[in-house]
């Protein structure tokens, strides 16, 4: 086989990349280690920041999004006795969507496959090859395919989408130049249940026995999260200890959870990690495979469009122009969000976490967030970073 970008992960970022790239004339092939229906059904973010929305309308997958996506036009910060809103339009003029990644996803196979561009799930033992750092050879992705057949896709460019745990970051020419890493004492224990919100917007409550989160993923579905320890055994927690938690930690008078049957829990660990850099030869990295952040700021997704939107236009125009300099700067570019995000979401995540029962960190923690709520810079910088910055393109 052969096209001009290669791109291995059929997650948000490898779909969205594909499908810009289809409208600007690029031709591209989309591999997939994993099911459809497994990739379909993965359940990940749902908070979809201005940009991101934005970019899934310009590229022809965002009339599901408008029709069925939830607009928030802010959060709640909450401590124990206390719940304060901060409202985003007010502080930066803009909102996020909730929409769930799976969702995203979903509309992106779907409009791929519409259109008949090529998408293989199933494809194993993918290998990248001849992605030298000179770019003297045409680089190629050899895998195994559905029926086991061996292939070799040849390319003028290969785009790594494939997560954290995927092939492609070990496959630069270089190697890694550097990684950053910092791994964080507790995870999440992540609960989707069959019952509407107790709330309009989502709640980020502190509360001495561990952060917690209401959100929700439609007007019947909820979405929460509990903070416990990273080696927590899933089958200690029951759907009443669940609810009973969850009941304790987001408390306040005159307030009501509802509670219902629980479809789904997992416990998520919770780390941050940078890898640079994000391009070597005729290879190029995007979403997880190059960066990881705690959900606690909401920029998993968010900072894959980002990756994307830098990616596609510069892809456009070393291939359609034979323009360069977009390619060039493209790592040092899509670094520089990384790091804001990455920072924003180790300091949300700080801020609302609890790490013992050390008195004085409480109160330090309390602080800040009573200085958040309280103070319009405070407030408005947390808005900024969470509704997200202006793409760069």
């Amino acid at each position: 086989m052969r096209t001009q970008v290669g791109i291995i992960g059929a997650g948000p970022a490898g779909l969205l990349l594909g499908q810009l790239l289809a409208a600007a004339g690029i031709d591209a092939v989309v591999l997939e280690n994993r099911s459809r229906a497994y990739v379909e059904a993965r359940i990940r973010a749902g908070v979809l920041e201005q940009g991101t929305v934005d970019l899934l309308r310009d590229a022809g997958v965002g009339d599901r999004l408008a029709r069925e996506g939830l607009r928030h036009d802010g959060i709640h910060l909450q401590w124990p006795g206390e719940r304060h809103r901060l409202d985003f339009p007010e502080l930066t003029g803009r909102a996020v969507w909730i929409y769930g990644q799976t969702e995203v996803v979903k509309d992106l196979i779907a409009a791929r496959l519409a259109a008949d561009l090529p998408l293989h799930f199933e494809a194993r033992d993918t290998a990248v090859r001849d992605a030298d750092s000179a770019g003297t050879a045409a680089p190629a992705v050899t895998f195994t395919d559905a029926a086991g057949r061996p292939q070799r896709l040849d390319c003028d460019v290969v785009v790594g989408a494939d997560g954290f745990h995927g092939i492609s970051r070990a496959a630069l020419p270089t190697g890694p130049a550097r990684t950053w890493e910092r791994t964080y004492p507790y995870a999440w224990l992540g609960v989707l249940a069959d019952v509407p919100p107790s709330t309009d917007e989502l709640i980020y409550a502190w509360h001495p026995r561990g952060f917690a989160l209401h959100s929700m993923r439609s007007p019947t579905v909820s979405r929460f999260y509990l903070q416990v320890d990273p080696a927590e055994d899933i089958a200690a927690w029951s759907d009443d200890r669940i609810w009973g938690e969850l009941s304790t930690r987001l408390a306040l008078d005159g307030w009501t959870l509802r509670t219902g049957p629980v479809l789904e829990k997992s416990v998520l660990p919770m780390r941050s990690f940078v890898s640079a850099p994000m391009r070597s030869g005729r290879l190029f990295l995007a979403g997880d495979a190059a960066h990881i952040v705690p959900p606690t700021g909401a920029k998993g997704l968010n900072l894959a469009a980002a990756d994307v939107a830098l990616l596609s236009d510069a892809l456009v125009d070393l291939l359609g122009k034979g323009d360069a300099r977009g390619v060039d700067s493209y790592s040092e570019r899509a670094l520089r969000r990384v790091w804001r995000s990455t920072h924003f979401s180790w300091w949300m995540t700080s801020m609302l976490h609890t790490a013992g029962d050390d008195p004085f960190d409480h109160e330090l923690q309390l602080s800040q967030l009573r200085y958040t709520a309280s103070s319009r810079a405070a407030a408005a910088s947390l808005a900024e970073n969470y509704v997200g910055l202006p793409l760069a393109r």
